[in-house]
């Protein structure tokens, strides 16, 4: 059974006039978790996706590269994107459910998600103020504090502002050796085995590519400045 036809079931479970938000409450045990993840990055990226005043061509494409969509369940993919494009529950409402849903488990999964909408909101070519802030409030919903949050957004977001040491998670003051530590920690944890068994859905593992690509070049950058 593919993971759209286990969405398409979870999604059948709502009752009439209940919002999307509350699937979330329905698929809290581990071996749902795949399914909720996609749902949850496709419920929330859709109400990013009206954050900068419209919905792209882009923005909807970019589905398609966060997630694995073989023929024939594009169908199905789109009638949760225009479902949750179309409820009347707010995105705070489903971020709320989405920390809930993942209880103490938070950490690394929430990235993941996170991640995902980056790749989302970027998908156009232009990081909108509204995408930024609203990226900023989910982050502050699930509990990622402002180091962390400013990590991912290092690794997606190609600014005059972007730092490798933000990238790693560390400062210019940290010693080499601990710097070293954080950039295999990430590798570590971008690995797509660790994604999969984190509960990401094996059909968005190639979120670890572009994760992986910003995580390698800051550390040779940083090695770079070092040696010179």
């Amino acid at each position: 059974m593919s993971i759209w036809t286990r969405i398409t079931d979870a999604l059948s479970s709502l009752t009439a006039g209940e919002s999307l938000s509350e699937v979330f409450a329905n698929l809290r045990t581990p071996p749902e978790r795949s399914v909720a993840f996609a749902i949850a990055v496709i419920a929330l990226g859709a109400k990013m996706a009206k954050a900068d005043g419209q919905v792209t061509r882009d923005e909807v494409t970019a589905f398609r590269e966060v997630f694995t969509i073989p023929p024939g369940e594009e169908k199905n993919a789109g009638k949760l994107f225009n479902l949750a494009r179309t409820d009347v529950a707010g995105f705070e409402d489903y971020a709320y459910k989405i920390k809930a849903m993942y209880g103490d488990d938070v950490a690394a999964p929430l990235c993941d998600l996170i991640e995902g909408l980056f790749h989302i909101a970027l998908a156009d070519g232009y990081y909108h103020p509204n995408e930024d802030a609203f990226l900023t409030r989910v982050a502050e919903i699930f509990g990622l504090d402002d180091a962390r949050f400013k990590s991912l957004r290092a690794q997606f977001v190609p600014d005059a502002e972007r730092d490798p040491y933000d990238v790693l998670g560390v400062s210019a003051d940290t010693s080499m050796e601990d710097i070293r530590k954080a950039w295999r920690k990430l590798v570590r944890e971008t690995h797509p085995d660790q994604m999969i068994a984190r509960g990401v859905p094996e059909e968005a593992v190639k979120l670890a590519e572009k994760k992986m690509v910003a995580i390698n070049r800051a550390w040779d950058e940083i090695n770079e400045r070092g040696a010179a």
